[in-house]
């Protein structure tokens, strides 16, 4: 489940930063350091959450840095 959810977080990253298709994106790499500013941030856990039919509170992953970390709240919010 983590996997599926991972790839979709790039997928959607890549949606939102069509700069970063074709480039290796680490998922320990900080949303930041990927160039993605707090707009993008909120985009990306917002289109995430309505492809995953997931209604929970984008405050709640204000706390996620990373690609994986982001994976690990949705895996758990999904619970």
């Amino acid at each position: 489940m983590k996997n599926e959810i991972l790839n979709l977080i790039k997928e959607n990253l890549i949606e939102i930063m069509p700069e970063l298709e074709g480039k290796e994106v680490s998922e320990d790499e900080t949303l930041v350091n990927l160039g993605a500013n707090s707009i993008d941030r909120g985009e990306l856990i917002t289109l995430t959450l309505e492809r995953l039919d997931l209604d929970v509170s984008r405050i709640e992953f204000v706390g996620a840095h990373t690609i994986n970390e982001l994976a690990d709240l949705i895996v758990e919010k999904r619970k």
